[in-house]
């Protein structure tokens, strides 16, 4: 069934089950599906036409964006900052465009019931990614299968709706007749924590890893106040360090975690359960059931399966980049091992050339993850007077703790190797993310 159809069978067969709870009231599965079919009858869409409407942390982002699929729309969620659909769309204004802007069907399967979601546009131009409602169906059924949605869940939405992290779970959560929980985001730490005190049997969430790593340094004690309560806890998006992975092992013994591959292109591709095989970083495990995996020349990770996107919305040349023949082409590297698990070692444009060797830069910020008197850091290409390019490590010292570029160097020796140790260091005060928490290397470029 699609999300639609889920709404409505348990609108029937549980009518009075919270299905979104917002720090403004709760709306049961019935009321939810009133909502939404009176929100359906008001937009009066033709089939196939994109919808473009702001992204809301509450429960009218759920209401329009099902209203939308419901009319046979294209839900477009465009980010608080977007205050029109972007020129990809055929360059409109207003909130609807004709549907000769978009192509119904791609590799991804038909566009009606579907989504444009727009990339964040950090190693290149923003794009609108055109996902399928085969797609979504096949997400979810991803996730239900691998991470174990069941419907006794509350599932805590702390990240924007308008990207595939968190969009993704709106999916399996109210498929399975569990309920979702909608922060704002996780700045309002009680808020996060006061949601725990609800009468639940299970509570997950999908955390970024700075997200996490945020709760590890100034929230250890709430977070393991509540460990029994949490069933499972999702990390994707970006890298997440081995101590991290152990930390955060030790602080919940009894929670299942995942560390998952997924982009806006392939949809949810790998997941791997750490707390429960071991914590290693970069190995997101084996291809979920709609999906595949095999490994290009360079060592470009290349997907398939029912979950990835039908194309760019109105640019087929950078579709035919990145998309041939049902495969998605991404920017990462890695490796499967004799186990049929996906490694990732890093992306293509990220790699730093220093005198022929090859740095991967989130290996050095994994090793530094370690070194308890830095918060947080990236590591950076950056000139040197005689040796050209080096690696650059910038980093935030923990309050009250002094961190030595000398001391660094000593802590990363034999931890990585010497030509991956960085020569310049800088001590700031923050380090540039982008709203999923992977480092923003283009903002020092």
């Amino acid at each position: 069934m699609s999300l639609e159809d889920s709404i409505e069978y348990f609108a029937r067969l549980t009518p009075e089950k919270a299905a979104v709870i917002t720090a403004g009231g709760t709306l049961s599965y019935a009321a939810l599906w009133e909502r939404i079919r009176e929100k359906a009858d008001a937009l009066k869409l033709r089939e196939g036409e994109p919808y473009a409407f702001p992204t809301t942390q509450d429960a009218d982002f759920i209401v329009t964006y099902c209203a939308v699929h419901l009319c046979g729309g294209v839900a477009v969620p465009k980010s608080p900052r977007q205050q029109t659909p972007r020129p990809p769309l055929g360059g409109g204004t207003g909130e609807t465009q004709a549907k000769k802007d978009l192509p119904l069907k791609g590799a991804g399967g038909s566009l009606v019931g579907g989504a444009i979601l727009f990339t964040t546009g950090t190693t290149g131009t923003s794009k609108g990614v055109m996902v399928s409602g085969e797609a979504w169906t096949a997400n979810a059924e991803n996730l239900i299968d691998r991470l174990g949605f069941t419907s006794d869940l509350l599932f805590i939405i702390c990240g924007p709706l308008n990207h595939l992290g968190c969009l993704s779970k709106v999916y399996p959560t109210l498929m399975c007749g569990a309920t979702l929980y909608i922060l704002e985001s996780l700045k309002n730490l009680p808020a996060f924590f006061s949601v725990f005190s609800l009468p639940f049997l299970k509570f997950a969430t999908f955390l970024v890893p700075s997200s996490i790593r945020m709760l590890l340094q100034v929230a250890s004690k709430e977070l393991a106040a509540v460990s029994r309560k949490i069933d499972f806890i999702e990390t994707g998006a970006a890298a997440i360090s081995q101590h991290d992975m152990e930390r955060l092992c030790r602080l919940l013994p009894h929670s299942r975690l995942f560390n998952t591959y997924a982009s806006t292109e392939t949809g949810i591709i790998c997941s791997y359960e750490y707390s429960r095989y071991g914590c290693e970083p970069g190995l997101l495990g084996k291809p979920m059931k709609h999906s595949s995996v095999r490994i290009g020349e360079g060592g470009r990770v290349i997907c398939s399966g029912r979950t990835i996107m039908s194309g760019y919305a109105g640019s087929p040349e950078a579709t035919a980049q990145v998309l041939r023949h049902g495969e998605v082409f991404t920017s990462d590297t890695g490796f499967i091992d004799d186990e049929g698990m996906l490694h990732l070692q890093g992306r293509l444009d990220d790699v730093i050339n220093v005198g022929g060797y090859k740095v991967n830069p989130s290996e050095v910020e994994d090793a530094v993850a370690g070194f308890e008197p830095i918060a947080d850091c990236i590591c950076i290409p950056a000139p040197h007077i005689l040796l050209g390019t080096v690696p650059k490590l910038l980093y935030v010292p923990r309050p009250g703790r002094e961190a030595k570029p000398r001391d660094i160097a000593d802590y990363l020796k034999g931890r990585i190797e010497s030509y991956k140790i960085p020569l310049l260091y800088e001590a700031v005060e923050a380090i540039r993310r982008t709203y999923n928490g992977k480092p923003d290397r283009k903002a020092y470029t």
